[in-house]
C-alpha cells in the first residue's frame, strides 16, 4: 500500500497516526451506518481521541489539518461554528481503507480457510460496521496501544511501522530458529529512499533497536546482512495477533447482523 500511495499511507505509518486516522474513519462509518450517530467533526474527533488517550488535542488538530491539505478529508458546506462543521472522508481514503481491511480478511482466511474476503466482496457494507467495532476495541486494548518495547521502539516513531513491517517481510518463510535470523543485505539508504525519511531519522531508529539487541549487521559500519532477533519477531507476532483478533471478532459480529 505504501508503494501505491506513499504520501497518503504515511498517515498510518506510526502507531499514533494509525490511531488518529482509524478514529476518523470510525466516526465516519458509524454515522454512515446510523444517521442518528454524530457525524465526523473536528470537535467529535478531539473528544474521542482525548477520552481514549490517543493523542493530545493539538496533535489531533494538526493531523486533521494535514489530512485536509492532502484532500483526504473534505469540508462540507457549513456556515456555523468551524469546530462543528461536518467533515467528509474522500473516496481515495475509503478506497485505501478498503484495501487494508480486505487484506487483513485475506490473511485471516489463509489461517483457517475461512471465506471472510468473499463475504466482504459480496456485501461491502460489512466493513462499515466491522471497522468501528474493531477500532474501538483496539483503542482500549493495551496489547495493541502499548506494545512491547521491542515493537514500540519502531512504531512510536515517524514511519517506524513501515520500517518494522519491511524488516518482518524480509524474513525467510517457514519456522524460524531461535536466535538471530538474517534478512539479507540491507543498507539504511534503501529504507530512507523507499519511505521518504531522513537518513538521520532512520539511523536513530536503528541505533535504538541495536541498543536493545533486536537488530544488527554482521559487519561493522552497518554492512553485510542484517539480522533480526527472535524476541522482536515474537513480540511483533503477538502485537499483530491482537489486531487480527479484534478484526475477526468485529467481522463475525457484522456478518451475524447482516444475516439476521
Amino acid at each position: 500500500m505504501h508503494d501505491i500511495a506513499p504520501r497518503i499511507v504515511r498517515y498510518t505509518a506510526n502507531l499514533q497516526k494509525w490511531l488518529l486516522t482509524q478514529a476518523i474513519l470510525t466516526l465516519h462509518f458509524e454515522h454512515k451506518t446510523d444517521a442518528t450517530r454524530p457525524g465526523l467533526t473536528a470537535a467529535k474527533l478531539i473528544d474521542f481521541i482525548v477520552a481514549n488517550n490517543g493523542a493530545s488535542k493539538n496533535t489531533a488538530v494538526a493531523h486533521l489539518a494535514e489530512m485536509r491539505s492532502y484532500r483526504l478529508l473534505l469540508d462540507a458546506e457549513w456556515s456555523g461554528d468551524k469546530r462543528l462543521r461536518p467533515l467528509i472522508v474522500a473516496d481515495t481514503a475509503e478506497d485505501l481503507i478498503r484495501q487494508w481491511f480486505d487484506g487483513h480478511l485475506k490473511s485471516l482466511d489463509r489461517l483457517d480457510g475461512g471465506k471472510r474476503h468473499h463475504l466482504s466482496g459480496a456485501e461491502p457494507s460489512l466493513m462499515h460496521f466491522a471497522q468501528p467495532r474493531a477500532i474501538r476495541r483496539l483503542f482500549v486494548e493495551p496489547g495493541w496501544c502499548a506494545p512491547p518495547e521491542n515493537v514500540a521502539t519502531f512504531v512510536w516513531t515517524e514511519s517506524g511501522s513501515n520500517i518494522l513491517h519491511d524488516l518482518i517481510a524480509r524474513l525467510p518463510k517457514g519456522e524460524l530458529a531461535e536466535g538471530p535470523t538474517s534478512v539479507g543485505p540491507l543498507r539504511i539508504s534503501e529504507i530512507t529512499s523507499r519511505y521518504i525519511i531522513s537518513k538521520s531519522h532512520a539511523q536513530r531508529v536503528f541505533a535504538r533497536a541495536r541498543d536493545l539487541g533486536i537488530v544488527g549487521w554482521q559487519k561493522p559500519g552497518n554492512r553485510g546482512d542484517l539480522w533480526v532477533s527472535s524476541e522482536l519477531v515474537c513480540d511483533y507476532r503477538r502485537w499483530q495477533a491482537v489486531k487480527f483478533a479484534a478484526l475477526e471478532e468485529a467481522f463475525d459480529w457484522a456478518v451475524a447482523g447482516w444475516l439476521d
